[in-house]
């Protein structure tokens, strides 16, 4: 089973969360207050960890970051009732993995929590590179060169997944599966929609197109084609 570390100080959103997680065969600690939650967190060394903003004894991002001080490099996923751009990325800066803002539905955290976990633990890029392409995951910005790309956050998703795999081709079945968290293949062109809009952002008419589309295989994003 996998450690889950919950530190949550509403008892019905911990209750809550206990419950579903438990059912999908995650072992839940939880702990209330930030203090408690971060001796916790040094004794106990879950695999992953939720943490929530705003907590009595010590603040949530507090936590995070006497963590990451100790080199303590479990994945956390951030809770919060507060939505602001600046505070997501305050949240990020200070060694959160993710940030999840409430009210938020169960499906989404877990898709979030199982993302956490398929990622290395040591993979914590703040920057994503290929060729003239540059992608600030902090931020929430992207360039190719000096020009700025404006993405919507699907597109921005995507072409994330698919920097961290360049030169790799990859499947309308994977893309479904792991940027729209699509649990099966529905019969639909979403991901060809979504593409034709992403490669027209990213391959400037007198630029070398960077986005491939493989006929009848997938995609594959790379330099030099």
């Amino acid at each position: 089973m996998t450690k889950l570390l919950l530190i949550e100080d509403d008892c019905e959103t911990a209750e809550e969360l206990r419950a579903e997680l438990a059912d999908r065969g995650f072992e839940v600690e939880w702990s209330a207050s930030g203090t408690e939650g971060l001796d916790m967190a040094r004794s106990s060394r879950p695999e992953i960890m939720i943490v929530d903003r705003l907590l009595p004894g010590m603040d949530g991002l507090t936590v995070i970051e006497a963590l990451r001080k100790d080199q303590v490099r479990t994945p956390v996923l951030v809770l919060s009732a507060l939505g602001a751009v600046d505070d997501r990325v305050r949240g990020l800066r200070m060694g959160g993995d993710d940030y999840l803002t409430k009210p938020f539905a169960l499906v989404e955290l877990l898709a979030r929590v199982e993302a956490l976990l398929r990622r290395p633990v040591d993979s914590r890029e703040t920057t994503l590179r290929v060729g003239p392409l540059e992608l600030d995951l902090i931020e929430r910005t992207a360039k190719r060169g000096d020009r700025a790309i404006d993405l919507l956050p699907r597109e921005f998703r995507l072409l994330e997944y698919m920097m961290q795999r360049s030169g790799q081709l990859l499947t309308r079945a994977m893309l479904l599966e792991e940027v729209w968290n699509y649990k099966f293949v529905p019969a639909t062109n979403l991901v060809d929609v979504h593409m034709g809009r992403l490669r027209h952002k990213v391959d400037g008419p007198s630029e070398s197109p960077m986005i491939r589309n493989v006929r009848g295989a997938g995609f594959i994003l790379s330099v030099g084609q």
